[in-house]
């Protein structure tokens, strides 16, 4: 408890008492004021973590600065959730179109247009002609002539449907020995299982394209009479992954050694039986080419226990090039480690910190903010960066070098003149920002380098809006199993390839050279190669 003096005891003290008694107030004042202090640093930051979680969890997730035309959505673990779209987009008043011509907004229309948007689909001809009677009853003998036919177009969709292949076999005998032999004949692509390259890529096509989980999966061929099971068609799933498309990924991933830029991200997944206690994490990593190369894009998704740098290290290895991430410390250490190795930092994420700092702001002062000043800043460098997307890559740089450089001068230059707390948000960002300086700039230095990391997270994405429908996903078994085909199938939709149409053919041709001594047939087979099909890329 604290002693209180009276004022005829303080005057009958001598000086040196009375020094001592205000420097001890002096010490208890900073330590209280150091305390009060903390506290209100702490109110700030959960002040900060509640408007923030408002804002995910009712607000827009855009970072954009004006926005009065994007559809909403927000991220709930991962998966992207689309909650207004229809209240968005749907006009009531609207009127049908009057053909099948897409038509785009302030565009003029292009001749033949049209043709071009059938071109990939197969015609059925129907006639609708007048007989003979007819035109007589209504022209009179003779009396008509027959003009070029109007044509009217519409979509005619066909069901899906399930057929049994019967394969009969010729076997004969010779009516001398004992010698057999059968005709030729496609082999089981499983053995003891009846499914086919058409159905394993219509499994894979409905779980890993389209998200739809197995008993959804289930119950829709049951619809058809076919009495397939979600465990069936997920021992399908790993066996096909692990018997023959991971041929084709671990090609993939020597191919994708030869790029001189890629990019990096990772997400966490849960693996029911991993030999840890229930809901440890687990890592999904992707590994893809830079997306400024427009021909021969590879994605590669790599299932881990842990998000530790031994994984990465390991996939890149021997790897001498830029890669491009978020920020995650785990590449810098890697930088540092091989010397071949380049990080370039994501502009995304340094952003992405300042549109959190400038929510915080109420909106009556967030124009006179350092956090609006700097996201005009970021913005300005977007805009110009958006303009150069058409450019090789040395047209590229040069502009970067001429336009963009200068603007990125200015904005670290600026930061340098910001006092900040380091334990709010806006301080965060600001430390973020400064910390990655280095990385942020080396898209000034190769034309190659995207600015950001948003193909990888795209690349995520896909994956994070399907993780909630697995039932594959129990082992580590079928982790790995699911992130080769969600390679096989990421990369074929980033070739602008059907990837139905592609895991089939992959299904069909890969089971015919498992006995061979290398690998050079699947250069036949990369989506790139002109040797593929020509219906398997989409028109």
């Amino acid at each position: 408890m604290a002693v209180k003096y009276t004022e005829e005891q303080l005057n009958s003290v001598d000086k040196s008492f009375l020094i001592q008694l205000l420097l001890q107030q002096q010490e208890q004042l900073e330590a209280i004021t150091k305390e009060l202090h903390a506290s209100n640093e702490k109110m700030q930051l959960l002040m900060e973590q509640v408007i923030l979680g408002k804002q995910n969890r009712f607000g827009r997730s855009s970072e954009k600065m004006e926005d009065t035309s994007q559809i909403c959505f927000r991220e709930v673990d991962g998966t992207i959730v689309f909650f207004n779209e229809a209240e968005v987009v749907c006009d009531l008043n609207a009127a049908e179109p009057e053909d099948l011509e897409r038509k785009a907004p302030k565009q003029p229309k292009r001749k033949g247009k049209k043709e071009v948007d059938l071109s990939g689909l197969s015609f059925r001809r129907i006639d609708h002609y007048l007989s003979e009677e007819e035109l007589e009853a209504e022209f009179g003998v003779k009396g008509w002539k027959q003009l070029p036919d109007a044509i009217s177009r519409k979509y005619h969709f066909v069901p899906a449907k399930v057929e049994v292949e019967e394969h009969h076999i010729g076997v004969y005998a010779s009516k001398t020995d004992e010698h057999m032999v059968k005709a030729d004949h496609p082999k089981a692509l499983l053995h003891g299982s009846l499914v086919s390259p058409s159905l394993g890529a219509a499994i894979i096509n409905g779980k890993y394209v389209n998200a739809v989980p197995l008993y959804r999966l289930e119950q829709e061929f049951q619809r058809y009479g076919l009495q397939i099971t979600r465990q069936n068609m997920a021992n399908w799933c790993i066996r096909l992954a692990e018997e023959y498309l991971s041929i084709l990924y671990n090609h993939l991933h020597k191919e994708l050694y030869f790029y001189h830029v890629i990019q990096a991200d990772e997400t966490p997944v849960l693996v029911n039986h991993d030999g840890r206690k229930a809901g440890s994490k687990s890592w999904m990593w992707v590994y893809r080419s830079g997306h400024l190369y427009q021909k021969r894009q590879i994605v590669l998704y790599e299932y881990q226990q842990t998000r530790n740098a031994s994984h990465p290290r390991e996939f890149l290895k021997g790897y001498d090039g830029i890669c491009v991430t978020d920020g995650y410390q785990v590449y810098h250490t890697l930088e540092k480690e091989l010397e071949e190795l380049t990080i370039a930092g994501c502009w995304v994420h340094c952003r992405r910190r300042f549109d959190e700092a400038l929510k915080l702001i109420p909106k009556s002062y967030q124009k006179e903010s350092h956090a609006f000043l700097l996201m005009k800043q970021i913005q300005a460098i977007y805009r110009e960066e958006g303009k150069l997307n058409d450019l090789s890559s040395d047209e590229r740089l040069k502009q970067r070098q001429a336009v963009i450089k200068p603007l990125v001068d200015a904005f670290f230059a600026y930061l340098k003149t910001i006092n900040v707390s380091k334990k709010d948000k806006f301080g965060d960002a600001v430390g973020y920002a400064q910390n990655q300086e280095k990385y942020l700039r080396v898209f000034l230095t190769d034309g190659d380098v995207p600015i950001d990391n948003n193909a990888s997270e795209r690349a995520i994405r896909g994956f994070c809006i399907g993780k909630k429908n697995w039932q594959m996903i129990d082992t580590i078994h079928g982790a790995k199993s699911s992130a080769i085909i969600y390679s096989i199938v990421e990369t074929a939709k980033a070739n602008n390839l059907k990837p139905f149409d592609y895991v089939q053919h992959l299904l069909e041709e890969i089971p015919k050279h498992m006995n061979d001594k290398d690998c050079s047939f699947l250069e036949d087979l990369l989506p790139w190669s002109e040797k593929l099909p020509a219906e398997i890329r989409k028109s």
